[in-house]
């Protein structure tokens, strides 16, 4: 496997780097962050115009890449600039119309950055279980009828379309057959959204839908086999993740590098003790180790199901595991001052936690990886 990024990705990682790190400080994303959009809409249009949305997607659907690592190139970048731009929802949504036989033209607004798009899922008592799904669509003539409730929808009180899954078959709501994919303007009649600040920044919702009628052309994939289809795109939001946590512990390992060679303590820096070395050794190999199992989930993209998952699994675990440490240690080593909010390293902690909630923690996805072995 050759662990080099091609020119353009590396041209492509450089310009995002810099324009970010120009136009998207620290203070700039904690204004986009709290305000009422939850990001920056200069930040997504200059994204935009950059090709950092392009590249998330093969050039025969509009785009400018689509695979796994251009996908890792793109997040890593936002994770090192503690991006709060709705990137992960444009790639999921995205990646859905590709799997579904959509044509080119409907990503046309979601490559340009006119259009927010983000999927709704996650329910209460979901416990990240895909095939968890109680919202319901009945099929009324030629029409549906969809009524249910999603949680925790990121950019969910923004997005111009979301992504429903919602139940057409089946008397469980963890019966893994009948599940069916919708896409729902956002403003449609019947769709409720209360937005809620997130811990980390940025924005989520509670989104219900009441009575909403779609016609059949908001359908994705075929009736009642959504989950194969959903599965797909939500691995690749797993891996923009990961990569987006690979990102974030990076800065947050150079921080913690840069301030033990610069405080001093007894009248020598404190990165000459022992044992701050041992433990800044540790914490240097299990960031290498993540980026790793980033590589091989960005290599396996295009492999059989049950090697893509496990490789996906098995990448979202160590993410979680080593991003939590990652956190714990830097701030540790930082003393007192890490957890100010006035020091960057505590808001790239944050994020590095919350990842790990995001779309499975790592006791999950460590069952996930042992449960696809058989």
């Amino acid at each position: 496997m050759d662990f080099e990024h091609t020119e353009d990705r590396r041209m492509l990682a450089d310009t995002l780097n810099r324009y970010l790190a120009e136009q998207a400080g620290i203070e700039v994303r904690h204004a986009a962050a709290a305000s009422p959009a939850g990001f920056n809409r200069t930040t997504w249009q200059g994204l935009a115009e950059l090709g950092a949305l392009g590249a998330l997607f093969p050039e025969s659907a509009g785009g400018l890449g689509g695979s796994g690592f251009d996908v890792a190139v793109v997040f890593e970048c936002l994770g090192r600039a503690l991006a709060v731009e709705p990137l992960l929802g444009t790639l999921v949504v995205g990646q859905a119309l590709l799997a579904s036989g959509a044509q080119p033209a409907q990503l046309e607004r979601l490559i340009d950055g006119s259009t927010v798009a983000t999927w709704a899922h996650d329910e209460a008592d979901g416990h990240y279980a895909l095939h968890h799904v109680a919202t319901r669509a009945e099929r009324k003539g030629d029409a549906w009828v969809l009524n249910g409730h999603k949680a925790v929808v990121v950019h969910g009180d923004q997005a111009d379309l979301l992504l429903v899954s919602a139940r057409t078959g089946g008397a469980k709501a963890d019966a893994p057959e009948g599940i069916t994919l919708f896409l729902v303007p956002g403003n449609a009649p019947g769709v409720q959204r209360r937005g809620n600040p997130r811990i980390d920044g940025g924005r989520t919702a509670e989104v219900t839908f009441t009575d909403v009628h779609l016609d059949d052309t908001a359908r994705l994939g075929d009736v009642d086999h959504g989950l194969p289809l959903l599965e797909r795109a939500t691995g690749w939001g797993l891996l923009a993740l990961c990569a987006e946590a690979l990102g974030a512990m990076e800065v947050a390992k150079a921080h913690t590098l840069d301030y033990l060679r610069t405080r001093r303590q007894f009248g020598v820096p404190i990165g000459s003790f022992q044992a701050l070395q041992h433990r800044m050794a540790d914490l240097l190999l299990e960031v290498e180790q993540a980026r790793s199992a980033v590589i091989n989930a960005a290599a396996s993209m295009d492999a059989p199901r049950q090697v893509r998952e496990r490789a996906l699994s098995a990448a979202k675990y160590s993410i979680g595991r080593i991003g939590t440490r990652v956190a714990e240690e830097s701030i540790q080593m930082h003393g007192g001052i890490g957890m100010t909010w006035e020091l960057p390293l505590a808001h790239y902690a944050k994020r590095l936690v919350m990842i790990d909630h995001q779309l499975g923690d790592e006791d999950h996805h460590l069952a996930r990886y042992i449960a696809l072995a058989n």
